[in-house]
């Protein structure tokens, strides 16, 4: 009788989102669970660490890790599954690109702990305590994961052999990723297992685009109701569609929401802030600095927008050390 393949599905510093977009497979997980064997998933199993530690290295076929490292727990995790692995899918937004949590690294983590348990005007705290790695409670060593100096993506801690990006990714590239690994029908290594297109090629609103857009001022979303046909930066709205991936289904754009940029650069960008913002200057229409000025102060936390889901992996994100990987 053949042995099943192993699969490890495990979640990091993440919502739990991706989690529940595997369950949300609904009869293709059964097809896919009578096809494995699941040694770890945390979501919907019992399993201990330990019982990971004593497979052979390489015996698992496909560990599934969603989330960005934050801590050293989540670092501890990612080493083991890697070693225990022959092959690593970094599954989600978190995982790919270091998700919105990565934000925090504009902040460094001191000044984080220092507003969370002391400064915040909600924060109850006379005695200023604030969590410890390690303390004793009636005689008793109590230890809990440690802060990171960073957020980082998968890969900056672990080597990494396939991506599935979004937040959380699409049923239909979840299945198809899965039942490639079954079926031995990867791609190259390194690859991205989605569409190579930008998203505005697939966007619903494309065909209205008119041949040149004019930005002459920005709006916020709350500010202006878009036509559902209309493309949101004609209005001025700041859309990622030009510089982020397609794959997701446009499903913000269905709901006449603008694209955030969740499923990352594009096939060869490797900062997709830098790159939008390099292409929404181009659309701004003015013949002075002062106009300039004036159109660029309505464009809120730029690095915030630009950065939201990537910030990790860009070019700001990578001035900070990125931890050895094995």
């Amino acid at each position: 009788m053949t042995k099943k393949p192993k699969v490890a599905i495990y979640w990091l510093g993440a919502c739990g989102g991706c989690d529940e977009a595997i369950v949300d497979l609904n009869e293709v997980l059964l097809q896919v669970a009578s096809a494995v064997d699941i040694v770890l998933w945390p979501l919907a199993m019992d399993q201990k660490y330990h019982s990971i530690e004593e497979l052979p290295d390489g015996s698992i076929t496909l560990s599934i890790i969603h989330g960005n490292v934050r801590n050293t727990e989540h670092e501890e995790m990612a080493r083991l599954l890697r070693a225990k692995s022959n092959l690593v899918l970094a599954f989600g937004t978190c995982a790919c690109f270091g998700g919105t949590t990565g934000l925090a690294n504009f902040c460094g983590k001191e000044s984080i702990m220092q507003w969370v348990y002391r400064d915040a005007p909600t924060v109850e705290n006379p005695k200023k305590q604030s969590p410890q790695p390690k303390t004793t409670v009636g005689g008793e060593s109590l230890t809990l994961p440690e802060l990171l100096d960073h957020v980082y993506s998968l890969n900056q801690v672990i080597p990494v052999d396939y991506y599935l990006p979004g937040c959380p990714p699409p049923p239909d590239l979840i299945g198809h990723a899965i039942f490639a690994v079954l079926e031995g029908k990867l791609p190259p290594r390194s690859a991205v297992l989605a569409p190579q297109k930008a998203l505005c090629e697939t966007c619903p609103r494309n065909n209205n685009k008119p041949p040149r857009i004019d930005i002459t001022g920005i709006k916020r979303v709350y500010e202006v109701e878009v036509d559902s046909h209309v493309c949101f930066l004609t209005e001025g709205v700041i859309c990622m569609g030009p510089a982020t991936r397609g794959g997701c289904g446009e499903t913000c754009l269905r709901i006449n929401t603008p694209c955030r940029g969740c499923f990352g650069p594009v096939e060869g960008v490797e900062d997709a802030g830098a790159k939008f913002l390099s292409a929404f200057a181009s659309l701004v229409k003015a013949t002075t600095d002062e106009q300039v000025q004036v159109i660029m102060e309505k464009f809120h936390d730029p690095a915030g927008c630009l950065y939201r889901f990537t910030q990790p992996t860009s070019t700001l994100g990578k001035r900070s050390k990125v931890r050895e990987t094995v």
